[in-house]
């Protein structure tokens, strides 16, 4: 317990880091031209966390050329992802890999050594056989099950924390990066608790998640993998200074003492913050760690002043707010949020294309009877199928480039 409480401390301290401390994009895991696959059992086949990470990635790295696709198998093992691992991993030529295989495993009871001999050996053999193509891997822990959900989960919380403890020296073995995401997602749990914050599910069957259980995992493993905080940040003064930006350019300023507006073109736009996540945010850091879009307007009188983008009012600050730099990237309005809204409808429409072909295609096993017929279509409806995929993921990619936006501060009426 001791532990836990001692990293709920640590998620207090870093969230209010200032953005300068930020992990620079040569830590992160992920890289410019990455072809990434999500592995693992049903949570992973949920498409809520893998798609979250996806929008992350998308909206803050626009230039990569990214591609994703999903291997999540409900009801899987390690065992089972170690003996598909060459078909339906490796086969599609990843250069990254997430792995989150173990809330099966361990079969929701108490511990057994037998089962968690296997769940080792198939996780060794599967990061073994990733460095062996030159794919890299990032080792995931499942979250921890809500034991507020049922009686029985009581049990199996504490047995997952034993069952996932060989998960480090396996990665460390391989010099793999590794993301404790039970013991973020058990302080988490544990906080709610605490807290009796009866309303707050992430894991509304104790197992599986909501949306906002899909973006605490998510949240977890960027962070674990030291994705960056920074969107943008741009400071703008009433006196005519030149203004000061990360990630943007401001252009065309104009203004005086109790109003200022200029033109911001930003590198990169925010994740779009779902109405589902809002009640998860205070466990998140309100996502200060992964998605800061900066604004801070110094030298205005005192009184409250309303921010408007491209004609739209997005949000009322005071002068004192605005003068410490505020965050506009959990905003859920606007033109910028409209945007990141897109990117998501199109990386859900993609992503649908993606499931048919895993499902229908690349796990279809022919009787023997049509084993001549489809050793010919199988192939080609696997290229025909992946062509359906570039061409949604080109049009995800186009969505999420950066256009510019006018920006105006004036008193709030």
């Amino acid at each position: 317990m001791k532990r836990f409480a001692g990293l709920l401390v640590l998620i207090a301290v870093f969230q209010f880091l200032p953005v300068r401390f930020a992990c620079a994009e040569d830590d992160f895991f992920f890289k410019s031209g990455d072809r990434v696959l999500f592995l693992g059992d049903s949570i992973t086949e949920q498409y809520q966390y893998s798609s979250d990470i996806e929008l992350y990635l998308t909206t803050r790295f626009p230039k990569w050329n990214l591609f994703f696709l999903n291997a999540g198998i409900g009801g899987d093992t390690a065992a089972g992802g170690n003996n598909r691992f060459a078909t339906h991993v490796l086969a599609e030529k990843p250069t990254a890999i997430t792995i989150n295989f173990g809330m099966n495993d361990g079969a929701y009871g108490a511990f057994d050594a037998n089962r968690n001999s296997t769940y080792a050996k198939s996780t060794d053999s599967m990061l073994t056989a990733a460095k062996a193509a030159g794919v890299r891997v990032a080792l995931v822990s499942p979250n921890a099950v809500d034991r507020r959900v049922h009686e029985r989960f009581k049990i199996y919380f504490e047995t997952q924390k034993q069952f996932y403890e060989p998960l480090k020296g396996i990665a460390a073995k391989h010099n793999d990066p590794f993301v404790d995401q039970y013991a973020v997602t058990r302080a988490v749990l544990e906080k709610l608790e605490a807290e009796e914050a009866t309303k707050v599910n992430p894991f509304p069957d104790g197992v599986h998640t909501a949306p906002s259980g899909g973006l605490l995992m998510a949240h977890t493993i960027l962070t674990g993998l030291h994705a960056p905080a920074l969107v943008s940040d741009a400071e703008v003064s009433v006196a005519p200074k030149d203004p000061k930006a990360q990630h943007c350019r401001i252009e065309n300023r104009e203004g005086g003492s109790n109003r200022i507006a200029f033109d911001r073109i930003d590198d990169a736009i925010p994740l779009p913050v779902q109405s589902d996540w809002l009640s998860l945010l205070p466990y998140v850091n309100q996502l200060t760690d992964l998605n800061w879009y900066g604004l801070k307007i110094t030298g205005l009188s005192a009184g409250n002043y309303a921010v408007a983008i491209d004609g739209i009012e997005v949000a009322t600050y005071s002068a004192e707010q605005l003068a410490s730099g505020v965050n506009l990237g959990n905003l859920t309005k606007g033109p910028i949020y409209e945007q990141g809204q897109r990117v998501l409808g199109a990386i859900n429409a993609k992503n649908q294309i993606v499931h048919q072909r895993f499902r229908g295609v690349v796990m279809f096993n022919a009787p023997d009877w049509l084993a001549d017929v489809a050793s010919e279509r199988k192939p080609k409806e696997l290229a025909k199928r992946m062509d359906q995929i570039a061409e949604k993921q080109a049009e995800v990619h186009k969505l999420a480039q950066p256009v510019k936006h006018r920006f105006e501060v004036k008193p709030a009426t």
